[in-house]
């Protein structure tokens, strides 16, 4: 059995691992590496019991691990056997659960640095040229060395220790700069600040082929998603503001007002995208919220209903027409935009799955004078597209 220890011990004014960055606190972090790591038991280092505590237990046993409050290192005596592996993680130390859990995966190692450049970060010198990287993986047996050492000993400390005169081999940390992930130990509110903006920028990076209203919302996201995060609403407030939004667009399209309803449409999927990115910092969460029921992929269907029936309404009936008949062409427009970006094998197809783009070209072409014959070009312009941009890429194939 692989058990974790973690630390919410009380030194200062607040413990360290209470400290959050974009709305997750350092333990939680370091909890969901134990999970990651497949710890069934994770020992909480805690003079008592607190709501952030209580918070973690609950998030602990939700993801199906026991979780026990210890109130010093000793606390693991008697608990952890020899056939058990222990993985201890240092007070405050904050790191990419992917970058950890391939460090620690292939066996048991004391994970190292320089000691230039480590000591100055605050994590703790081993010797003269190297320094502790915040985080290792021993034997279970090694544990009971512990009982020659004080009760008020630094659990991490004395496991490192043990572990390095146990000869435990010793894993270096990627050089500083290597990849995109972070590895950095945190003692104050100051500095978990600074490093949220990088957090949420590495998070949110890549995410998924670009077009104007994602890029708008990782931008909006880096501006205002900490103060979401923080708050604890996240993606679930902005999908829920969204669909909102989204309901008032068929409102007020309801009433006769195209115009302004494609503006609503545009703010809606505007919140939607918002939602994606969000989602995508949220991801390493215990069980990230939202999961079970994709709200918005129900929201992005949603939009393309709405959207049918405001480009319907907006578009003049002609005398031939019945009152069903004006609803083919954005019907089939919509068709094709979900269509084409499937069958066409490109960067700039992300920009077909725009409905805020799409919502502002129909409202031009209705200032315009022209949104009938605009839907109806645009189809066919698809259906065109998608007939014959396969045929091209297999004679490109072909020669």
């Amino acid at each position: 059995m692989r058990v974790a220890l973690i630390s919410m011990l009380e030194t200062g004014a607040a413990p360290r691992g209470a400290l959050r960055v974009g709305g997750v606190s350092v333990a939680l972090e370091q909890l969901v590496l134990a999970l990651a790591m497949g710890c069934e038991r994770i020992f909480c280092l805690a003079g008592r019991m607190t709501p952030e505590i209580a918070a973690l237990q609950h998030e602990a046993e939700r993801a199906g691990a026991r979780f026990q409050l210890i109130p010093g290192p000793h606390g693991l005596l008697g608990q952890v056997t020899a056939m058990d592996e222990v993985i201890a993680l240092a007070d405050g130390l904050f790191v990419s659960v992917s970058d950890a859990v391939a460090l620690l995966e292939p066996g048991a190692a004391v994970l190292v640095q320089p000691a230039e450049g480590g000591v100055e970060a605050g994590f703790e010198r081993i010797d003269p040229i190297l320094a502790s990287g915040g985080a290792l993986r021993i034997p279970g047996r090694l544990v009971e060395r512990l009982a020659d050492l004080p009760h008020d000993c630094d659990a991490f400390s004395a496991l490192l220790r043990i572990a390095l005169q146990a000869g435990v081999n010793q894993r270096p940390l990627p050089p500083p700069g290597q990849g995109d992930g972070f590895w950095t130990l945190l003692d104050s509110e100051e500095q978990a600040y600074a490093l949220e903006p990088l957090w949420i920028r590495r998070r949110i990076r890549h995410t998924r082929p670009f077009n104007p209203t994602r890029g708008l919302a990782q931008l909006l996201v880096r501006r205002f998603g900490p103060a979401l995060l923080h708050a604890g609403s996240g993606s679930r407030f902005v999908i829920g503001a969204a669909a909102m939004v989204l309901a008032l667009a068929f409102g007020i399209g309801w009433l006769g007002w195209p115009g302004p309803a494609l503006g609503a449409v545009i703010l809606a999927w505007l919140l939607g995208e918002a939602t994606v990115v969000l989602k995508r910092i949220e991801a390493d969460r215990v069980v990230p919220p939202g999961r079970g029921v994709s709200w918005h992929a129900l929201f992005d269907w949603s939009t393309d209903a709405v959207l049918v029936l405001l480009i319907g309404w907006a578009a003049p009936a002609a005398p031939w027409q019945s009152g069903f008949d004006r609803f083919f062409a954005p019907l089939m427009l919509l068709g094709m935009l979900r269509i084409v970006p499937r069958v066409v094998q490109s960067r700039w197809a992300a920009w077909l799955e725009d409905r805020a783009l799409l919502a502002m070209i129909v409202g031009l072409g209705l200032l315009a004078g022209v949104a009938a014959p605009l839907v109806y070009g645009l189809a066919l312009l698809l259906a065109a597209c998608g007939i014959l941009w396969p045929q091209g890429a297999a004679r490109l194939t072909t020669s």
